[in-house]
């Protein structure tokens, strides 16, 4: 019956996904999508130097000779020509040996080959495989769980959220039936099915909720428009689709403080399961007031795990407006240092919420019920594992 309940959702997950998909479509580009190929660089060729005064020093054309290493084309050799812009954030400053993509665009009459991008996503394999070796070797099983539960989230996220939001469907539902799904396959595969997963996992819809709630609250009463990005200044030009931006705003900091609120509510979870099998006699006042304790902890580490991780997301920003000199009444009322606040205070109230709700619900489920033990080699006792 758990698998079959498990299987079912996973389906609809896709279905839901595949009829958003199909439902409107979203592309509005007229331009044909280039042929990527993977490449090395056999040669480097002196930079022509451009005098226009539109660009800056450093500006011009060098030629590149690439080795084509993938694909039906593999082996074969082009010549391009590579144009640098003088600005640093911009320009690839390609050399014999690198490995890049490339690009070839036909239209027509009209081709052209050029260097897209350094090649990245082998060394982005290497490092996912050591983080998954890390959480087997650390975690055994149950860090094999999470790599399966990580690949669900994926998909999900991949084929079914994304896709319901560029058909036009409400990003906050959207999100919420996502992270519903995320939050139960995760607490069926790590925790399993137990009164800590039921716990745990009303705990997180709490918090979820009430993040979102506040971040939808006070991010209305400010006005965010949700194009404070480049991203979704491109996204609203470059789509023909009905994007709710607002929506895409509120849901994107849903998202972002599920994983941190789970992890909260688990821990509490756990915790006071842990504690009611090292001693069954505690009742219900004992075992929240364990769970809160547990709870004060993690709080003071995970809400400043969430503040951190934003101010990193905004330190270049950061360091622009201090090296300006920008007054501080201007920063807090810019669109984007106030979505980066409500971002981080809601995710982090949630977490708070997170916490009561979650002791108290595994401290219902197990006050009053026998404790299981079990006893290990030299006769101590110890609670048993799910």
């Amino acid at each position: 019956m758990n698998k079959t309940v498990l299987v079912a959702m996973i389906l609809m997950m896709v279905m839901a996904g595949a009829q958003a998909a199909t439902a409107a479509p979203y592309a509005s580009g007229d331009f044909p999508e280039p042929e990527v190929h993977r490449a090395v660089v056999l040669e480097v060729g002196e930079l022509k130097a451009d005098e226009s005064s539109y660009f800056s020093e450093g500006a011009g054309v060098q030629p590149v000779t690439v080795r084509l290493t993938g694909g039906p084309r593999a082996g074969e050799e082009l010549q391009l020509d590579h144009y640098m812009t003088g600005n640093p954030a911009y320009d690839l400053e390609v050399a014999p040996g690198h490995r890049v993509l490339v690009g070839i665009t036909v239209d027509g009459d009209f081709s052209d080959t050029y260097i897209m991008d350094f090649v990245r996503d082998r060394t982005l394999g290497w490092m996912t495989l050591v983080f998954f070796a890390s959480l087997v070797l650390v975690g055994g099983i149950r860090g094999a769980k999470v790599i399966l539960v990580l690949g669900l989230t994926g998909l999900a996220v991949y084929f079914v959220l994304i896709p319901m939001v560029l058909a036009g469907r409400s990003p906050v539902a959207a999100t919420v039936l996502v992270g519903a799904a995320v939050t139960t396959v995760t607490m069926i595969f790590v925790v399993g099915f137990s009164g800590k997963a039921l716990s745990a996992g009303a705990g997180t819809v709490a918090g979820v909720v009430a993040a979102g709630l506040l971040a939808w609250f006070f991010g209305s009463q400010s006005n965010l428009m949700g194009l404070h990005s480049q991203e979704a200044q491109m996204l609203l030009f470059s789509l023909d689709a009905p994007i709710d931006f607002r929506g895409v705003l509120f849901a994107g900091m849903i998202l972002g403080a599920l994983g941190a609120i789970m992890d909260v509510s688990v821990s509490i979870a756990s915790a006071v399961e842990e504690i009611h099998g090292a001693n069954p006699d505690l009742g219900f006042g004992s075992l929240v007031r364990s769970g809160l304790n547990v709870g004060r902890d993690v709080l003071g580490t995970m809400a400043n795990t969430l503040i951190l991780a934003y101010t990193g997301g905004a330190l270049p920003l950061l360091l622009l407006l201090v090296a300006n000199e920008i007054g501080g009444l201007k920063v807090l009322n810019l669109d984007l240092i106030a979505t980066e606040i409500i971002r981080a205070l809601s995710g982090s109230i949630g977490l708070v919420v997170s916490v009561p709700l979650t002791a108290m619900i595994a401290a219902a489920l197990k006050a009053g019920t026998p404790g299981t033990l079990r006893h290990d080699g030299s006769g101590a006792s110890a609670p048993t594992d799910d």
